[in-house]
């Protein structure tokens, strides 16, 4: 039985509750883990700074030794440069970048000779682009001293998390609507249980959940099996053989824009899911901040029901019975 996709009088009050909701967190606990965040990442720097003496030696060698340091040194410019950038401006191989960013190595295929060629073009670029404003010793020829180097960390570690100021707060929201739900179902007498431990999530036992279950699912024609992740599955403490458990996904969002892009993506989810396992699979949101009408409405024509952050107690219409 639909719980709140069939009462579309009531959205825009929960609109503007969970929207409430959202500020309310984001202006108390946002700048903390952006700050923590600063924090590590300025460690990180002050590493790469080492590493590079300061970025007066960025050799092929120490890009080997340090494939990790790529990001950080593209924040050391004036003006920082872009991924995609980088690539074009010293004419080096996509691959390699990727694969310095992204999995922390060099390419493991590329030929020793053109490796470090191709290395050397990035040292040279980044010495060339160097901000000298925040590195100031590599116009003066000075050894800077700790402050300098540690002013300029800071600034470059500012630079990092500013790109990846979204990604803080969703991974900080994330964890805290996991919380929010793993306190409501223990107050309610369920038992977390390790994913790795449940073979076929139809298989749970009675009364417990699980964090980021993969769930298996062929794709049209059966040729391809894919692993949908799902945020939480919980198994209802009232259970048939027939039963399946609640799935829930986690979302949050700061903004009206992005909702409305992406989604498509959670009924893509439930229609592989019932697809797969029956149309009485249970698949839903469970809502934090900006959700707007518009995406409400799309997301009940697909079928798809939820659960507002701040009237968590819905659950119980799920059969979450406490």
């Amino acid at each position: 039985m639909p719980v709140n996709m069939d009462k579309p009088q009531l959205w825009k009050a929960d609109v503007v509750q969970s929207v409430d909701f959202y500020n309310e967190w984001f202006m108390q606990f946002a700048p903390k883990a952006y700050r923590e965040t600063r924090r590590e990442t300025t460690s990180q720097v002050e590493f790469a700074l080492d590493k590079t003496e300061n970025l007066t030696d960025i050799s092929p060698e120490t890009l080997m030794k340090h494939p990790e340091i790529l990001p950080i040194l593209r924040m050391a410019t004036a003006p920082p440069i872009a991924r995609d950038r980088l690539i074009g401006l010293a004419s080096i191989s996509p691959s390699l970048v990727r694969n310095m960013e992204l999995k922390q190595r060099v390419s493991p295929n590329m030929a020793k000779d053109t490796l470090v060629e191709q290395l050397g073009k990035i040292g040279f670029l980044i010495r060339k682009l160097a901000d000298l404003d925040i590195c100031p010793w590599l116009e003066s020829g000075n050894r800077p001293r700790k402050p300098e180097i540690h002013r300029a960390a800071t600034v470059v570690a500012d630079r990092l998390c500013g790109s990846l100021a979204d990604p803080i707060i969703r991974n900080a929201q994330e964890k805290r609507q996991l919380a929010s739900l793993q306190q409501w179902l223990e107050s309610c007498g369920y038992r977390y249980v390790k994913p790795i431990s449940i073979p076929d999530f139809r298989e749970m036992e009675a009364g417990t959940f699980a964090f980021h279950l993969n769930v298996p699912v062929a794709l049209e024609g059966g040729q391809m099996q894919i692993n949908i992740s799902v945020d939480v599955a919980v198994m209802p403490k009232k259970r048939s053989k027939s039963t399946l458990p609640l799935l829930v996904e986690c979302k949050s969002a700061g903004d009206f824009t992005n909702t409305n892009k992406r989604r498509k993506e959670e009924a893509v989810k439930i229609a592989q899911l019932r697809a797969n396992y029956g149309k009485n699979t249970r698949f839903i949101l469970f809502l934090c901040g900006y959700f707007d009408s518009g995406y409400l409405g799309y997301e009940a024509a697909e079928g798809l029901d939820w659960v507002w952050e701040h009237r968590i107690d819905d659950l119980v219409k799920f059969g979450l019975k406490r």
